[in-house]
């Protein structure tokens, strides 16, 4: 059979910014190892599945190459994105993934697709794995853990941007991943009010671009910290994203833009 497949760069609204996903629509769930298959073929950080209810709801399941993922930020923005583009009269979709319920996404005045996530304020760590400390080359000042990662905590932007990382030690607190972030003070990011790594080599590979997901933990971490309910963020990666937040009680909105990449078909047997 054939399969439409898309291919979005999310939290940019330049091509080969941001984070990359594929996007796939079909009319009943195809098999876990089919989709599997398909992910790992992509090679993206994640490839999303979507199935269209009869009350109009979308259920997503998200990918990465090496396994089924609970929740994915720039999967969910890139398959709106599509799904806005091929339905002009939308304004709003309602995604349903297991993991995390019902989740409200829609477009905004500044031509940026909002998403409402619930909360995942990380709490700190008292006892630090040894692995999370033998995996990096600079040692937090802070730690912190929510259902997703540890967040480690630096005190510049050189550290995020120049730690080094071990990733067979990293792999070892699986299922986790690992944040690693600081406020924005320098110049260079002064658009900015904290800038973030993620590393996760446990469940998809080295670094990921950028991690919407990851901020519905990183936001409240930092509006905290901060004092301010509504924060800019970039992902400090070699593509790099820009992800506007805002805390909300139990909800974290995030917003971004996205850009087309690529329309095809693949040709799969079931």
């Amino acid at each position: 059979m054939q399969l439409e497949i898309n291919v979005i760069d999310a939290f940019t609204n330049t091509v080969f910014k941001g984070n990359s996903a594929a996007m796939i629509i079909t009319e009943s769930w195809l098999s876990e190892k089919l989709m599997q298959s398909i992910a790992f073929e992509n090679n993206l950080s994640e490839t999303a599945f979507i199935v269209l209810d009869n009350k109009g709801t979308y259920h997503i399941r998200w990918f990465s190459p090496l396994t089924e993922i609970d929740f994915c930020g720039h999967a969910t923005l890139a398959s709106a994105f599509v799904l806005f583009k091929k339905n002009p009269t939308l304004t709003s979709i309602k995604f349903s993934a297991e993991a995390v319920g019902v989740l409200a996404v829609k477009q905004t005045d500044h031509d940026k697709i909002q998403m409402d996530f619930p909360n995942t304020k990380p709490e700190k760590v008292s006892d630090i794995p040894d692995s999370l400390l033998a995996g990096l080359s600079i040692v937090p000042i802070e730690v912190y853990k929510n259902s997703q990662a540890y967040f480690v905590i630096y005190d510049s932007e050189s550290d995020v941007l120049n730690v080094e990382r071990d990733n067979d030690a990293l792999k070892q607190l699986a299922p986790l991943d690992v944040v690693v972030t600081c406020q924005a003070k320098s110049a260079d990011y002064k658009d900015y009010d904290f800038i973030s790594r993620y590393f996760w080599p446990a469940n998809g590979g080295d670094e990921d671009p950028v991690t919407g997901s990851a901020h519905t933990g990183l936001a409240p971490l930092w509006a905290q910290r901060l004092g301010k309910n509504t924060l800019v963020a970039y992902q400090a990666s070699k593509r790099g994203g820009v992800l506007d937040c805002v805390v909300a009680g139990d909800r974290v909105l995030i917003s971004g833009h996205a850009v087309h990449y690529l329309t095809g078909f693949i040709t799969v047997e079931e």
